[in-house]
């Protein structure tokens, strides 16, 4: 019998707080590979995120740079952590740091030797929630009409073009309610400040959410879906609960968006399904989500399949998964000693 093998692979995401990063989940999948072993090595940006201090999950974690600070910072620091730990594969998992690393894809692989699977710069920037509309139609997915907004002097012309409710959208992250043009107000600028210009208007409508957790070879081909439905929403409106659904229709819109646009890498697609089951898109991430560790509950280890995709080995498509599997996320109380605060928070390294 051959041994597996064992890489050593590095994970960011690190925040598993009450609006978790993918990170802990994408390093749960990892540990249940079945075609290798891993030694895990957290990437953090604070020093209070929790995984850091998972030494059951993380085997080491180096701190890096900020997004802001730019991409021949960020290589610099990847290669001290290489020059310390052989990595051979990196997930990155937030939305604000992946055109850093997107850009920096080939360097990573020609001169310190970290694989990584990811989409091109171009899939990237296309499926940005400012670009959103204009890509569902070229690509025949019905997406929800939506404004892009830079300042509070184009509040007024909205009532124009939408009815209340409106959808008041992040650059990055999260999404609120108006009800009323006061509203439109509060929002723009509570999000603006958190995450920068533009901010989007989306039409509302109405339905419930369903969300399909994916990878594609960048070929073109699906490697593996799981479509779920939320059961229990934050009011940051994260997942908390949720159930694996069987819905063929969702899977064939996942097929025909993966097959049009060679996407590569995983992707999370949210969707509203209508009461007339019209399925409008809400926004692709071009990432894994923080509920990804599912797919793995339902037969697809979507996470380890990356991985050996991204090595070069060949990876077959899933053909099935279970339903009726739910998730149900907790929260739990990490007691940490405070040396280890410290000396991440003095060397950036524990």
């Amino acid at each position: 019998m051959t041994p597996k093998p064992t890489y050593t692979i590095a994970v960011t995401g690190l925040n598993a707080i009450d609006s978790p990063g993918p990170g802990l989940a994408v390093i749960r999948a990892l540990r249940d590979a079945e075609s290798f072993d891993v030694r895990i090595i957290g990437l953090s940006y604070e020093t209070l995120e929790p995984c850091i201090y998972m030494h059951d999950q993380v085997d080491k974690t180096y701190q890096i740079p900020y997004p802001s600070a730019g991409q021949e910072v960020l290589m610099d620091r990847l290669a001290y952590i290489v020059s310390r730990e052989k990595i051979d594969f990196l997930f990155p998992n937030f939305d604000a740091e992946l055109f850093n690393f997107i850009k920096l894809q080939d360097k990573f692989d020609k001169e310190i030797g970290i694989k990584m699977m990811l989409p091109t710069l171009e899939q990237f920037e296309a499926r940005h929630k400012v670009n959103l509309y204009r890509y569902g139609k070229q690509h025949g997915i019905l997406v929800p009409k939506s404004k892009m907004i830079f300042s509070s002097e184009e509040f007024a012309g909205l009532e124009k073009d939408f009815e209340y409710p409106m959808v008041v959208k992040g650059k990055f992250y999260d999404a609120k309610i108006a009800y009323n043009f006061e509203q439109i107000g509060q929002h723009f600028h509570k999000l603006s400040n958190q995450w920068g210009l533009p901010i989007i208007i989306q039409e509302f409508v109405r339905g419930s959410e369903v969300n399909v957790c994916g990878i594609g070879d960048g070929k073109g081909n699906l490697l593996g879906a799981v479509p779920m439905r939320k059961l229990y929403i934050t009011d940051k409106g994260k997942a908390w609960a949720g159930v694996s659904l069987d819905d063929e229709k969702l899977l064939s819109t996942t097929k025909k968006l993966v097959a049009a646009t060679k996407w590569c890498g995983p992707f999370e697609l949210e969707f509203i399904k209508t009461v007339e089951e019209d399925y409008y898109l809400l926004e692709i991430n071009p990432r894994f989500p923080a509920w990804c560790y599912l797919t793995v509950g339902c037969g697809q280890n979507q996470i380890e399949a990356i991985v050996n995709a991204g090595l070069g080995k060949e990876v077959e498509p899933f053909e099935s998964y279970e339903v009726g599997k739910m998730f149900i996320r907790y929260s739990n109380d990490l007691i940490v000693n405070m040396k280890e605060f410290e000396q991440i928070s003095t060397i950036g390294e524990l």
